[in-house]
């Protein structure tokens, strides 16, 4: 191991000058403290600005950190104070044409901690005397250095010179490509720093767990690196993560810049929202998730039996229909909404009776008892019938006014044309998380407050059972198929049939804004 005393020393005036350009020059410039002077909290400044500024390496009096991965829930003022390290760094680092630069996974990522460092220039006497802020660039022409926001593409970076580079929201890199450029870019600098701030993500294939396994091993002494600082705020694996002290623990600005109220409503919004714990856990108690979660648990999606469905004859509704596979169970769904914010489901299922018989005896689904009691529209053979799909679709018209039927656009068969020549308004509608999340979403509020009744049909019962949720970095949800334990089309279908519903019916007034959701 190092022996660090002989290495390195403390430069207590090194440490206590960034501290002092931050609470003298920076002035706070959203919020509550607005026009404030940047007054750093204890952790920031004992486990941030000090440790960074003020160890030096005995043989040359440079800095000893050259890269610190910060990597802390959202809320703690994180944005702020990697903008005032970058204006320390373009102002008062004594380093001739310094290059900083603030990046992101993309521009606008990139041009939120720009945009603070800009308006805190222009709030400030001194520092808009010394720097002249442009759209993407803040300029200090005494030294020739500037202060750019970059975009994502590395391909366009090559060449740079940093002295300074602040990696805002690391985990949403896509890839490692923008990293390995810009920090290759800081060889001929003499004590060029790198600062990856981040809160916890979910892609364990990513650079950012790269960096946050680094920095474990790093900050546990299971690697050794002099030069990389590890500041780790988070929750374990096994705190309670409705438990106050667990907030507390994971969060260094709890009760200050972090408001009690606002963690404590967003665990109760975990505690109602199933697909919201995932959620909560990454961005507030900054532990790393995993992209895929369990749904609404049975418990929940049971108390949404309300009973037989009632006469829904001449009702409008709207369908949505999940194709599959020819050789697997096929859904259809209609939606019927009541007018008070309830709705009625009926759904519809197709698989062919060779596939059905060899599902029940290699994996024991119960195909064969869902055929006897009327759940599953068995069809001739190894493959699905889609005539028989067309046929029923074709009957419940007689007896419903389906308004329009949503598929799958990217797996839209001959079956789609020929509801269409029978004159059904068919929607094609995506897959992806900007069709689906919003729907989902809903579903599972209405599944919450017990505004839908499935009358517990078994077969859906059991895909709501299967469900694995995917998340991506924004928080949008989507069922994901490839995932989930079993069949879900059932589902799909219905997230499909509410999706084109909320499509027809954009301004009625939701009524989750006038009640709220009702936990269970």
């Amino acid at each position: 191991m190092t022996n660090k005393p002989l290495l390195y020393y403390y430069d207590n005036s090194a440490a206590n000058r960034a501290v002092n350009f931050i609470e003298k020059f920076i002035i706070h410039v959203k919020g509550e403290l607005s026009e404030k002077p940047f007054i750093l909290e204890k952790w920031q400044s004992d486990e941030i600005i000090k440790p960074l500024f003020g160890w030096k390496r005995r043989r040359d009096k440079l800095r000893q950190y050259r890269t610190c991965y910060i990597e802390i829930p959202r809320k703690n003022g994180k944005s702020n104070l990697c903008a005032a390290i970058g204006l320390y760094l373009l102002f008062s680092d004594g380093e001739p044409g310094a290059e900083i630069y603030s990046a992101a996974g993309d521009r606008s990522q990139a041009g939120i901690v720009f945009e603070i460092a800009k308006r805190m220039v222009l709030q400030s006497e001194e520092l808009s005397k010394r720097g002249k802020p442009f759209r993407n660039s803040i300029v200090c022409e005494k030294t020739n250095s500037f202060y750019h926001a970059i975009s994502a593409d590395a391909d366009t970076k090559h060449g740079f010179n940093a002295h300074g580079i602040l990696f805002d929201e690391l985990h949403t890199q896509p890839d490692r490509d923008l990293w390995d450029v810009l920090t290759t870019s800081i060889g001929s600098r003499r004590q060029p720093l790198i600062i990856a701030i981040t809160t916890a993500g979910w892609d364990k294939n990513s650079i950012c767990w790269e960096i946050h396994e680094y920095a474990r091993k790093v900050k546990a002494g299971i690697l050794e690196d002099d030069t990389f600082l590890p500041v780790m705020y988070g929750a374990d694996a096994n705190d309670d993560i409705f438990n106050e002290e667990t907030w507390r623990k994971a969060n260094p600005g709890y009760g200050s810049i972090v408001k009690v109220d606002y963690i404590r409503n967003e665990a109760e919004k975990a505690a109602k929202l199933p697909d919201y714990e995932n959620t909560f856990r990454r961005l507030h108690l900054n532990q790393w998730t995993s992209q895929e979660s369990k749904w609404i648990n049975d418990e929940s999606w049971m108390k949404c039996n309300l009973g037989n469905l009632p006469d829904l004859t001449s009702r409008e509704c709207y369908g949505g229909l999940d194709l599959a596979s020819t050789r697997d169970i096929n859904a259809f769904v209609l939606i019927f909404h009541n007018g008070d914010g309830t709705f009625e489901v009926m759904p519809f299922f197709f698989i062919p009776t060779l596939n059905a018989k060899e599902r029940v005896r290699k994996d024991g689904v119960n195909y064969d008892q869902w055929i006897r009691a009327g759940l599953i529209i068995e069809t001739p053979g190894d493959v699905t019938d889609y005539g028989y799909i067309r046929a029923k679709i074709n009957e419940l018209s007689n007896s419903f006014h389906i308004n329009s039927i949503s598929f799958d656009r990217w797996n839209s068969s001959q079956l789609v044309i020929n509801l269409t020549d029978d004159g059904f308004t068919m929607s094609p509608f995506g897959q992806g998380f900007g069709s689906m999340s919003s729907p989902t979403k809903e579903l599972e509020k209405m599944v919450l407050a017990r505004q839908i009744n499935h009358a517990g049909n078994s077969v859906l019962r059991w895909m709501c059972s299967n469900v694995m949720i995917q998340q991506d970095a924004a928080g949008n949800i989507k069922i994901n198929k490839a995932k989930s334990s079993e069949k879900v089309d059932g589902m799909v279908a219905l997230v499909m049939a509410l999706g084109e519903y909320m499509t027809h019916n954009k301004n009625e007034r939701s009524i989750y804004e006038d009640r709220g959701v009702v936990s269970i």
